[in-house]
């Protein structure tokens, strides 16, 4: 059942992304360009077919009722989203060692001599 609604639904979303790319907007052509318009009154006001407006309002019903069928069969069957599915990072293992004293903790710690300790007394 999941399987099938979101099918639907992703074939439901591609066709609603290619019907509105279709559409020709109100300031379409190369008068809208420009801030013009006037040609919009000379053919007519209505740009955009009745039935590509009924297309239109099908497929956009269709998408919102498929989203709330995916949604409540997912939280039903508690499918985890991906995010979820990402293993925890390692955790760190090894200590990130403090800078030796008497230098600045942005100073590089190569080829820097090292005083000898005072030998121990038994």
């Amino acid at each position: 059942m999941y399987g099938f609604v979101l099918t639907v639904h992703i074939i439901v979303s591609c066709g609603l992304i290619l019907i509105v790319l279709l559409q020709a907007g109100k300031g379409a052509g190369i008068s809208g360009l420009f801030g013009g318009g006037g040609n919009e009154a000379v053919f007519g006001g209505n740009t955009t077919p009745i039935i590509i407006k009924k297309i239109t309002t099908t497929m956009a019903v269709l998408f919102m009722i498929t989203s709330l069928f995916l949604t409540v069969i997912g939280s039903k069957l508690r499918i985890r989203s991906l995010a979820e599915r990402i293993p925890p990072a390692p955790a760190e293992t090894q200590q990130q060692q403090p800078a030796p004293t008497g230098l600045p903790s942005g100073a590089p710690t190569e080829n820097v001599p090292v005083a000898p300790s005072a030998p121990t007394q038994p």
